[in-house]
């Protein structure tokens, strides 16, 4: 088909995440045994309190459109969780609920920030986050932060990054890629710089809010000052294994979700009456399947953590939430396999990885770091033992010339 596109769209870059997962499931279909460690989603069932809830709306012809924002009794159940878990007093006009955490982020930043803007991302950063920063017309701006810091944004960092155009600043913790998470004191000290900027309001991604091992989830909406300029962004994906529900939330002031709803009502307008019902099952239930998954993936961490330590030249930070390994391999750049392909990058290390030795992870030059790579441990520990065999036999085999 000829003809132009819209430049926001065409200059969008695929998500590597979902590319990658797409390879190894190609690979899969013709036969490999492929072990992927590169999507973001629990191999857990979604508890079934939650999936009965879910068939039961179904039962009972609970299939219509809702109002836009969500359900008043789901948004009421958000504003009851807010308050028990997080001492954070929000009423239902504050609270828009959509189809998954990553509509909202994307809502909130489409809203804020307009062609002249800047949306200040730390990296490693999920890699939607520049993209969605783009298609709102606005110019990423990323403040890198280092395996020496525990991957997290310093005070200075984010003083050097703001400039008078600077509108959002987008903060994930715990985070996805990396998995650390910041303390309450960090938090503050970020808080300290932001109050010298009345204009920059913080979009807060807390999808792995129950995901969460050596830390304490603090949000940073809690902090003095902070609560009428953070958008807190959560949902049902990552803690309550519902990532094919789609359903997520923001909450915030109510004149920026009122025009979240907005936009949100021209584009999809309000998620699935049958996820809503779920949702709120999700946040009554007994919390015990959740901590039996957090369990799992502390065990799973703390394997694949020793496995990769006791590789030459890998250096990986310990992470506190979420499930992904973010390890430095910028070590074996350089380096030649036996096939005699080149390894000069880490998209170069991870389609070796994938193609040689059958283990799918992500480069870390999607989430901007190119000396890093992601690797997801939301598989069986099988899966773990396996995949840490593959790599480590992988890693042996390469030379420099």
């Amino acid at each position: 088909m000829s003809g132009s596109f819209n430049p926001r769209v065409a200059s969008m870059q695929p998500s590597a995440t979902l590319a990658m997962a797409g390879r190894a499931k190609k690979l899969k279909r013709a036969g490999a045994d492929v072990i992927a460690l590169s999507a973001g989603e629990p191999d857990f069932n979604t508890p079934e309190p939650i999936a009965e809830a879910g068939i039961q709306a179904i039962r009972d012809g609970f299939t219509r459109y809702t109002q836009n924002p969500g359900m008043p009794e789901l948004r009421e159940a958000i504003c009851a969780k807010f308050a028990r878990e997080n001492n954070l007093e929000y009423t239902p006009d504050q609270i828009l609920c959509s189809n998954g955490a990553k509509q909202s982020v994307a809502l909130a930043v489409s809203v804020l920030a307009a062609e002249t803007d800047e949306v200040l991302i730390p990296a490693p950063y999920w890699v939607s986050y520049p993209e969605m920063t783009r298609f709102a017309g606005a110019s990423p701006v990323i403040a890198h932060t280092t395996a020496e810091t525990q991957y997290r944004l310093t005070p200075q960092a984010l003083a050097d990054a703001i400039t008078e155009r600077t509108r959002v600043l987008i903060l994930c913790s715990p985070s996805n890629p990396t998995g650390s998470v910041y303390t309450r004191e960090e938090l503050s000290a970020l808080a300290e710089v932001l109050h010298k900027h009345e204009k920059i309001v913080v979009v807060s991604d807390e999808i792995y809010e129950h995901v969460i091992y050596d830390a304490v989830h603090i949000p940073i909406a809690s902090l003095p000052g902070m609560l009428e300029r953070t958008i807190t962004v959560n949902g049902f994906s990552k803690c309550f294994a519902m990532t094919g529900w789609r359903l997520g939330y923001m909450a915030g002031p109510v004149e920026i979700v009122k025009q979240a709803a907005k936009l949100q009502g021209q584009f999809t307008s309000a998620p699935s009456s049958i996820s809503q019902r779920a949702g709120i099952a999700a946040l009554n239930m007994d919390q015990g399947p959740i901590r039996a998954m957090v369990q799992a993936f502390r065990e799973r961490r703390d394997y694949l953590l020793k496995r990769l330590r006791a590789l030459p030249g890998v250096n990986v930070p310990k992470p506190e939430g979420a499930f992904y390994l973010f390890p430095q391999v910028s070590d074996y750049y350089g380096t030649v396999a036996p096939s005699g392909r080149v390894i000069n990058s880490s998209d170069d290390l991870c389609f070796y990885l994938l193609e040689e030795h059958l283990v799918a992870l992500v480069p870390g030059a999607a989430f901007g770091d190119p000396d890093g790579i992601r690797i997801s441990y939301a598989s069986s520990m099988e899966d773990l033992q396996k995949a840490s065999d593959r790599i480590e036999t992988g890693l042996k085999e390469l030379t420099r010339n």
